[in-house]
C-alpha cells in the first residue's frame, strides 16, 4: 500500500495541475497558438496595508528552471500588501500547465510565514519554535519548518524536514516518555533522558505529566541538579486555568528555592495574543497549529499582456506592474514603464533569465529572516505594545 502524496516527479512535469490546464493546452496546439505573454502573482491589486509575508519562491524557482522563461520575483522575507510578489514572461505554453503547483508553494508557505511572524513579532525577545508539524500531512513538513524559519523563529521540530532544509530540528521529551516509566516515577524518566541523550541536547524536563507544574517542576530541579536547563509546561487547555498565574507560581517556587537558573517553557495551543501574555514570565515557547494550519495567501496568476500589449481580464489590473517600499515602510504599485516613487525600492528582482538562474536573490534561509525582520521593523508589522 502505498501513501496519497503527490511526488516530485509529478510535480516537475506539470501532471500536478488542474485539469483544464490539459484542455488549455490541448486547445492551443490544435489551433496554432502560444503568445508571448506577461503572468503577474498577486493577492490584492491595490495595497491595503494589510501585510503578509513571503515564501515559497525557492520552489518555485526549482520549478521554473531550466524552462525558457524570465521571472522576476519579490526576494522571500519580504512583506508585501498588494500588486505582484512574482511576473512570468515567456511564451504561454512554456509554463502553463505549471500554475497550479506555483500558487500552491507561493499561497501555503506564504500563509504559514504570516503566522509565524505574527508569534515572532508577540514576542520578538523569547525563543520561539514551531512544533506544528503534527498538524500537518508529513510530505509539507519541510514546507512549514522552512517558512518558520523564513519568518525568524528559532528552530522546529520535525526531523526529516531538517534533513531537507539542512537544519537541525529541536525537542526533548513527550508525555509519552514520562508515562512510559509509570505514575510517581517522573525522576526515573528525566534522569534516564539526561543518561541517555547527547551532551549538546538542553536538559528541558517536561513537568505536568500526573501532578501539579509546581510540584513536578522543583522535583526535576532536584533530580537534575545544575544539569537542568529548563522545565516545559505543556499543560491541556481542559486543565490549564489561568495559565500565566501557573507560569508565575512555578517561576517563585524554582526561584525559592534557588534555581533561578532554570528557564520556562511553555506550549501547548499558543498564539501571538497568549504570547504577548506570558512573554514576561516564560523563556520560550513553542507554538504548533496557529502557524501550521495557517489559511494560505489567496494568491492568483494572470495574464497582464499579450504580445507586448495590455490585456488584463476584468477586475484585475492590465499591463505589467511594479512593487515599490518607500522609506516610510508603504507600498506602491505602478505600471513597469512609468516612473515610481521617488524614494522608492524597487522590489521584485530578476530571478531567471531564459530559465537560467542569476544571482539577484538570495533564496538562503538567513538572509529571508533578515529581510523578515528589517521589513516588519520598517512596516511596523505587529508592533509589540
Amino acid at each position: 500500500m502505498e501513501f496519497d502524496i503527490v511526488g516530485p516527479d509529478a510535480i516537475r512535469e506539470g501532471s500536478a495541475t488542474d485539469a483544464y490546464f490539459d484542455r488549455t493546452e490541448t486547445t492551443l496546439r490544435h489551433a496554432g497558438k502560444n503568445p508571448r505573454v506577461v503572468a503577474e502573482i498577486t493577492a490584492d491589486q491595490f495595497p491595503d496595508g494589510d501585510y503578509e509575508l513571503l515564501a515559497g519562491v525557492k520552489d518555485v524557482a526549482a520549478l521554473l528552471e531550466g524552462r525558457d522563461v524570465d521571472v522576476d520575483a519579490i526576494p522571500p522575507g519580504r512583506l508585501f500588501d498588494g500588486g505582484p510578489v512574482m511576473r512570468i514572461e515567456g511564451e504561454y505554453l512554456s509554463f502553463a500547465r505549471f500554475e497550479t503547483s506555483i500558487l500552491g508553494f507561493l499561497s501555503h508557505a506564504s500563509g504559514v510565514a504570516t503566522a509565524a511572524i505574527d508569534v515572532r513579532r508577540a514576542a520578538p525577545d523569547s525563543l520561539v519554535l514551531s512544533f506544528g508539524a503534527r498538524h500537518v500531512h508529513p510530505s509539507i513538513a519541510a514546507m512549514i519548518e522552512r517558512s518558520a524559519l523564513v519568518a525568524g523563529l528559532d528552530g522546529f521540530s520535525h526531523v526529516a524536514a531538517g534533513d531537507v532544509i539542512g537544519r537541525e530540528a529541536s525537542g526533548t521529551m513527550p508525555h509519552a516518555l514520562v508515562i512510559c516509566f509509570g505514575r510517581g516515577n517522573q525522576e526515573e524518566a528525566w534522569q534516564a533522558f539526561d543518561e541517555a541523550v547527547p551532551a549538546d541536547v538542553p536538559r528541558v524536563a517536561l513537568c505536568d505529566t500526573y501532578t501539579d507544574e509546581t510540584d513536578e517542576s522543583l522535583r526535576a530541579a532536584a533530580a537534575l541538579g545544575d544539569r537542568l536547563d529548563s522545565v516545559r509546561l505543556d499543560t491541556t487547555g481542559s486543565r490549564r486555568g489561568d495559565f500565566r498565574h501557573i507560569l508565575r507560581e512555578v517561576r517563585w517556587t524554582l526561584d525559592a528555592h534557588g534555581h533561578e537558573d532554570v528557564g520556562i517553557f511553555a506550549s501547548g495551543g499558543l498564539g501571538p495574543d497568549d504570547l504577548r501574555e506570558l512573554r514576561d514570565v516564560a523563556a520560550g515557547f513553542g507554538v504548533g497549529g496557529y502557524v501550521s494550519n495557517a489559511d494560505p495567501v489567496d494568491f492568483a496568476l494572470d495574464i497582464v499582456e499579450i504580445d507586448g500589449e495590455p490585456a488584463a481580464k476584468r477586475g484585475k489590473l492590465t499591463g505589467a506592474k511594479e512593487a515599490y517600499r518607500t522609506p516610510d515602510g508603504g507600498h506602491h504599485v505602478g505600471l513597469r514603464d512609468r516612473a515610481g516613487p521617488g524614494d522608492g525600492e524597487a522590489l521584485l528582482r530578476p530571478l531567471l533569465r531564459d530559465g537560467e538562474l542569476v544571482d539577484h536573490v538570495d533564496l538562503g534561509l538567513d538572509a529571508a529572516a533578515e529581510r523578515a525582520a528589517r521589513d516588519a521593523d520598517l512596516c511596523g508589522y505587529g508592533a509589540v505594545e
